[in-house]
């Protein structure tokens, strides 16, 4: 697979974000310990727009243990805290889809944290991410 960064790796599970985990793609990390990561999203719909990510590999929610989701919801939580206070921004939304119907992409169990502030339109629209603002941004965010 090609990246963004123009690396070609073989990703374990063929699961993005698996290699995402493994280090094998590069990620702007701003939080990681022995069970999850938490990553910007590289399209993001607001600034701060956070992947969190359990390091083992799951397709959804149904299939993730629930040890394993009381682990990763107690870091979205520690993590959305984080950015609200770091940003800052008014509040912000937890989404997680399940499914192709719901619009998940990656078949990898995560949670997306999206910064919110007062007054901005309630759209989930993907937009082009630059790289180096993101670099920045990750650096501010990390943990």
């Amino acid at each position: 697979m090609r990246t963004r960064y123009g690396i070609i790796q073989a990703m374990k599970n063929n699961c993005i974000f698996c290699a995402i985990a493994e280090g094998e793609i590069p990620s702007f990390k701003i939080y990681e310990d022995d069970l999850v990561l938490a990553y910007l999203d590289i399209n993001p719909f607001s600034e701060g727009h956070t992947l969190v990510i359990p390091k083992v590999h799951s397709e959804g929610l149904l299939d993730t243990s629930d040890e394993m989701l009381a682990a990763v919801v107690a870091r979205v939580k520690k993590v959305a805290a984080h950015i609200k206070a770091t940003l800052p921004c008014d509040g912000f939304n937890i989404l997680q889809n399940n499914g192709e119907a719901a619009g998940q992409t990656v078949r990898h169990v995560h949670f997306h944290i999206i910064p919110r502030r007062n007054g901005d339109a309630l759209a989930f629209e993907n937009r082009k991410g630059d790289m180096d603002a993101l670099k920045a941004l990750s650096d501010r965010l990390r943990m």
